[in-house]
């Protein structure tokens, strides 16, 4: 079992508060679940408005399937218009690990 984790800093586009960050935000957090079945949260940076901070955790059966699956979310959050994807970090735990 491979469990992977992606960490996406964004910066957003035209966002004036919070009430507003939060209506580019979820979609996107949304999409993110739906699509790819991951676990997935905003996790850093919630009292800025033109920052976000998105956490996906995914598990399978291989490293490969995990890598692909947090490649493909990378993708999609780098493909959207509204914002622009800072960095993304991606880990990658085993069950062999201790």
């Amino acid at each position: 079992m491979f469990v992977g984790a992606l960490t996406l800093d964004l910066l957003l586009g035209d966002v004036r508060s919070l009430k507003q960050k939060r209506s580019v935000v979820r979609p996107i957090v949304a999409e993110l679940q739906r699509k790819f079945g991951a676990s997935v949260a905003e996790t850093g940076d919630q009292d800025l408005y033109r920052r976000s901070e998105i956490g996906v955790a995914v598990v399978a059966s291989t490293a490969a399937h995990c890598t692909q699956v947090m490649d493909a979310c990378e993708r999609l959050v780098a493909g959207r218009p509204e914002i622009e994807l800072l960095s993304a970090r991606q880990r990658l735990f085993s069950a062999e690990e201790d």
